[in-house]
């Protein structure tokens, strides 16, 4: 009959006791392959198995857990303490680490051993696994002993490395994975026992790096080092340190190194952010950015350090023109603007390759040209210099289109940094009125559009609205005067006539001429024209400018005939002198009926300026009204055809444009009031102006004193009022 054998626990000790003893023998002959006698293991296993299966109260699987955790006890205070202890400095190191590494073997070979409890004992009782009772062991037999000296060589000998010495890194990732273990699945103790002393140390090791190196190191070979010594750190932490210390150390390796030098590294005198622009070194400016991009807000004073060179190098180009209009010369739009659109272009290619295109960069571009942008020279806004650069780039003949193109895309760049885009749409609107009357033949329809159209692009379609009317009304007086031609069976009054009909919303204000007394044959081709436009509409009433209009006349000089293009007003002067040979001033004025100020100018112009068509008594230069006038027929030129060119009106044009535009401010600020009250119904005044200004700002910087002026105007109009209880309120009237 089969018979069950009892296993005391003495008995079973006596045997496990025997397989530890022999566990620790073979780890201390440090075997190239750890392994135990099968036969002893088999053993060893079978006996701790039957003894935990076992009837009660035989069972001594209680008693078993215990063991084996006075087991790992044992072995980490009285063999692997004892050793680590002896040793100091990197010894320390590597007789932990060796140590770790025998009792890692160890308590896996009990694993085995115990696999019983740890399969069905330990999880019916929820108690802690057989690999948590040995890391605890560990922890507080040694770890806790060990881990301050432990750590005071780490770090010592981290120093050394930063230092350029070799240490054995493979050591030291073994020490620190005991800090790692030992926080029993976090890394809490990696952080309170080592990271934070680490990271004290690093502050400490930098922050003496940086203040020598300040004042031994150009900023070029400051941003070397200190490039270098991030990449170190980051190669610190695959190597050996806890990933999660990376962050921590570069941001503190950052900090002593470039936060807290930033303003003395960004200006050193011959090698700052200033000397390394002016010089174009490209690669030191893409290593500053690379440097401080990844620091919260680390790029704001590299960002400020460029918009203060660039407003610095913008406003030696303004100080430059404003000396040279103070000593007379002449303020030349064409390579003032060309000057400034060259800087931009300069610095616009630092932003895209050195500064990655970043925000911060363009903000900072658009800050410093702001700055000199809206600067007079000579008297002229920034707007009107502008306006005149892009009249005299569309009159040039011999650009490419390309070039063009490339030159109206910085044009449009700068126009974004003038604050009175109001003032500039004005002036460049009479310049284009100009260019498409009287320069059409420099005018080149392609390359108009394309500069309205990136303005529209930029500024919106109501900015560029009579622009683009402009230019279609030529267009359409194209096709209209083409019509009138097959209209006609024969030259009304003999005469060649073409008529350009103009939209008045679109065009610059004209100061119109109904009353001028006509020559017969002028009148017959107004009335030929007047009757054929009535063909096509009737709702629209022609009003014209005769002193906009050129005619082609040949004069019948005794030497030779010679074609004189001449001005309306030149030509009907001149066919006076048809049926007469001499004429007063007085005579002249009662037969064109002509303003005194306009027929001085063209006497003036057929007298005494370079073709002298009349002889004037008394030959003086200016004009009185004694003077007596007669036909030159004697006049002779080498040239078959002359224009005679008339002194333009005495009037500020400037001034008038300025006139112009503030009366459109007047009424912008206005229609803005009401807009905003309309809305809101109740504003304070603060509210009220800032909201304006802020609405406005697009077009032009509106004056806070005059937004007041147009609130007190809507008041008096009855578009506004003021609270009854509190003046500084206003209400909308409905």
């Amino acid at each position: 009959m089969y018979r069950e054998t009892i296993i005391d626990f003495e008995q079973g000790c006596k045997c496990l006791e025997a397989g530890v003893s022999e566990l620790k023998r073979i780890l201390e002959e440090e075997t190239s392959e750890t392994r135990i006698d099968p036969k002893q293991y088999l053993e060893l296993y079978t006996t701790i198995y039957n003894m935990c299966i076992q009837k009660h109260p035989h069972d001594h699987s209680q008693r078993l857990y215990n063991k084996y955790h006075d087991i790992v006890e044992h072995y980490a205070k009285k063999t692997v303490l004892p050793c680590v202890q002896q040793k100091h400095d990197e010894y320390l190191l590597r007789e932990l680490s060796r140590r770790w590494d025998h009792y890692k073997v160890f308590v896996n070979w009990l694993s085995h051993f115990f696999n019983y409890l740890e399969r069905f004992f330990i999880p019916q009782r929820n108690y802690p696994s057989l690999l948590e009772v040995a890391m605890k062991s560990f922890r507080d037999r040694v770890y806790l002993e060990v881990q301050v000296n432990a750590k005071d060589v780490v770090i010592a000998l981290i120093d050394k490395e930063r230092e350029g010495a070799q240490i054995d890194r493979e050591l030291v990732k073994n020490v620190l994975n005991v800090f790692v273990q030992s926080g029993m699945g976090t890394i809490e103790k990696y952080k309170e026992d080592f990271e934070m002393f680490l990271l004290e140390d690093t502050e400490s090791y930098y922050a003496r790096k940086a203040s020598r190196w300040i004042q031994e190191c150009s900023c070029p070979e400051y941003m070397i080092k200190s490039e270098e010594s991030l990449r170190k750190e980051k190669e610190r932490v695959i190597h050996y340190l806890h990933s999660s210390t990376e962050c921590k150390l570069v941001e503190i390796v950052e900090k002593e190194l470039l936060v807290s030098v930033a303003k003395h590294l960004l200006e050193k005198e011959h090698s700052g952010c200033s000397a390394l622009l002016r010089d174009d070194k490209v690669d030191d400016l893409s290593r500053m950015y690379r440097l401080y991009h990844p620091i919260p807000k680390g790029l704001e004073p590299v960002a400020d350090a460029f918009r203060i060179h660039v407003a610095r190098e913008g406003n030696a180009l303004i100080k430059q023109a404003q000396d040279a209009a103070a000593n007379g010369s002449l303020v030349e739009a064409q390579v003032l603007v060309g000057k400034i659109i060259d800087l931009h272009e300069k610095y616009m290619v630092y932003v895209l390759d050195c500064f990655k295109n970043h925000t911060f960069f363009h903000k900072a571009l658009k800050e410093a040209f702001k700055v000199f942008c809206n600067k007079k020279v000579g008297g002229s806004s920034s707007a009107e210099l502008l306006a005149n650069f892009c009249d005299s780039l569309l009159k040039k003949s011999g650009k490419s289109d390309e070039a063009i193109e490339a030159t109206v895309d910085n044009v449009v760049k700068l126009l974004d940094y003038i604050s009175d885009n109001d003032l500039f749409a004005e002036f460049y609107r009479k310049k284009l009125a100009r260019r498409l009357l009287f320069d059409h033949h420099k005018v080149n329809k392609e390359h108009e559009t394309i500069m309205i159209t990136k303005i529209k692009r930029q500024q919106g379609g109501q900015y560029t609205s009579k622009m683009e009317g402009m230019v279609t009304d030529m267009q359409l007086a194209k096709e209209f005067q083409k019509g009138f031609k097959g209209s006609l069976t024969a030259k009304p009054g003999g005469i060649d006539l073409a008529v350009t009909v103009l939209n008045t919303g679109f065009w610059p204000s004209y100061k119109t001429s109904t009353d001028l007394n006509l020559p017969r044959e002028m009148v017959e081709c107004v009335e030929a024209f007047k009757s054929y436009y009535g063909t096509k509409t009737n709702q629209r009433k022609l009003r014209w400018l005769y002193s906009h209009g050129t005619c082609h006349v040949i004069g019948s000089f005794d030497p030779k005939p010679i074609e004189l293009v001449l001005s309306t007003y030149q030509a009907v002067v001149l066919c006076l002198f048809n049926n007469t040979e001499r004429l007063t001033y007085q005579e002249i004025i009662e037969q064109l009926n002509l303003s005194h100020e306009d027929l001085v100018r063209v006497l003036l112009s057929l007298s005494c300026a370079k073709y002298r068509i009349l002889n004037k008594e008394p030959a003086s230069k200016s004009i009185s009204t004694t003077d007596v006038f007669e036909f030159n027929s004697k006049f002779t030129s080498t040239m078959r055809r002359i224009k005679v060119s008339i002194p333009p009106p005495p009037i500020d044009e400037r001034k008038k444009v300025v006139e112009d535009v503030d009366q459109d401010r007047r009424y912008a600020i206005d229609a803005c009031i009401v807009r905003i009250m309309k809305s809101r119904k109740v504003l304070p005044h603060q509210q009220l102006v800032s909201q304006c200004v802020e609405q406005l700002s697009r077009m032009f910087k509106p004056d806070i004193k005059m937004i007041k002026k147009r609130i007190e105007d809507l008041i008096t109009r009855d578009y506004l009022e003021r609270d009854a209880k509190n003046h500084h309120i206003f209400n909308y009237v409905a």
